[in-house]
């Protein structure tokens, strides 16, 4: 009897689709810049209203914006996941023109 796992297979001819990194990673992505090592997260939209840091405007529940907290810090990454701050996504991309 044949496996069933061999339908599952992609048939030759077909068009490789690769792999969304940053969606198998639920999102989260590492960050090298000027400012320093980042772990980011892009987020859809949350249920609270959060203040960007850059701006010091709300992010109102449902936009989609940036989680960032910083990976080169005293205690490592698990101490700068406790400093994480939900920035604007345009607000986060032009970060380093704003210091």
């Amino acid at each position: 009897m044949p496996s069933s796992r061999r339908s599952s297979r992609r048939p030759y001819g077909t068009e490789h689709v690769p792999v969304d990194v940053e969606r198998a990673l639920g999102g989260v992505s590492r960050v090298s810049a000027d400012d320093g090592e980042w772990t980011v997260r892009r987020v859809h939209g949350g249920e609270k209203t959060y203040r960007c840091p850059a701006c010091r405007q709300d992010i109102p529940p449902g936009t989609p914006h940036v989680v960032a907290w910083p990976r080169d810090v005293v205690g490592g990454e698990a101490a700068g996941l406790e400093a994480r701050r939900h920035w604007h996504s345009s607000c986060w991309e032009r970060r380093s023109r704003l210091r």
